[in-house]
C-alpha cells in the first residue's frame, strides 16, 4: 500500500489531484488508515495509470469515469488505438525535427531545400475515426450519410433547428459533461431515425463538421463554436457506444 503522497510522487501528479479524483468518485483510495490517510494498492495504481493515459489522450474526466468501468478487453482495445496514434505522432515529430534542422541549415546557406522539402512532416489530415469508418463501410457510404442528413435537414428543418438550438445552449459546457452528453445523445437518436449509423460513422460525421467549412458555417449559425463543440461531444459519445 502506498500513502497518498508517495502515490502522487510515483505518478508525477499532485496530492490535490488525487483528492479531486476521490471527491468525484473517479479513483477512491483502496483503504484508509485509522488516522484517515488515503492508501493505494497496486490495483489502485493500475487504475490511476489508466486514468492518466486517457487524460493524456484528451478525454474529459467524466468520460474517463465511464471508460475505466468498461470490460478489460474493451479498455485494452482503446489503449491499443491510443498507442497507434502516439506512434504515428512520434513519427511525425521526428520528421518535423528533421525538417527544422534542414531549415536552419537552409537559412544559413548550407543546404538547398525544395518547396516539397520545406513541408515534410506537416500533417493536417489525420483522422482515425473517418479512416476507420471509410475502411469498414467505404468512403462512398460515409459521404452518402452526410448527403442524406443534409436532405433530411431541409425536409424536416424544424426538428433539426430545435436540436441545434438546444445544443447551442450548452456549447460552452465541457463536451463530456452529463448535460452535453444527454443532448448530443438526442442528436444521435435523431440521426437514427434517418438510417442506421454505427458509432464510428457518428464520430466521423462530427469530424466533418469542422473539416468541411460548409458544415461549419451551417452549424455555427446557431452559435459560434457549435461545430467544434458537437465534434468533441460526438467523439466522446460515439467512443462510449463502441463499448456497448
Amino acid at each position: 500500500m502506498l500513502q497518498i503522497k508517495k502515490a502522487a510522487e510515483t505518478a508525477g501528479i499532485s496530492v490535490r489531484t488525487l483528492h479531486h479524483y476521490d471527491e468525484i468518485g473517479l479513483l477512491v483510495p483502496s483503504m484508509r488508515t485509522d488516522s484517515g490517510y488515503r492508501l493505494y494498492s497496486d490495483e489502485g495504481m493500475d487504475c490511476l495509470q489508466q486514468i492518466l493515459l486517457f487524460r493524456e489522450a484528451g478525454v474529459p474526466l467524466l468520460s474517463i469515469k465511464e471508460m475505466i468501468s468498461l470490460e478489460v478487453q474493451t479498455q485494452v482495445r482503446m489503449l491499443g488505438t491510443h498507442k497507434e496514434k502516439l506512434l504515428a505522432k512520434q513519427r511525425q515529430i521526428q520528421e518535423m525535427i528533421h525538417t527544422i534542422e534542414r531549415t536552419i541549415s537552409y537559412h544559413k546557406g548550407e543546404e538547398i531545400m525544395s518547396n516539397a522539402d520545406k513541408f515534410t512532416g506537416f500533417d493536417f489530415t489525420d483522422n482515425p475515426y473517418i479512416e476507420e469508418a471509410e475502411e469498414r463501410w467505404g468512403k462512398e457510404y460515409v459521404t452518402s450519410v452526410n448527403r442524406k442528413i443534409n436532405q433530411c435537414e431541409e425536409n424536416g428543418q424544424e426538428r433539426f433547428t430545435a436540436l441545434y438550438q438546444s445544443l447551442a445552449e450548452v456549447r460552452r459546457y465541457d463536451p463530456g459533461s452529463d448535460e452535453a452528453q444527454k443532448r448530443i445523445g438526442e442528436w444521435y437518436e435523431l440521426l437514427q431515425t434517418i438510417g442506421t449509423y454505427p458509432p464510428e460513422v457518428f464520430i466521423s460525421l462530427g469530424e466533418m463538421y469542422t473539416e468541411d467549412e460548409r458544415f461549419t458555417k451551417n452549424i455555427d449559425q446557431f452559435g459560434e463554436g457549435l461545430a467544434v463543440f458537437m465534434r468533441e461531444a460526438m467523439k466522446i459519445y460515439g467512443t462510449a457506444r463502441l463499448s456497448y
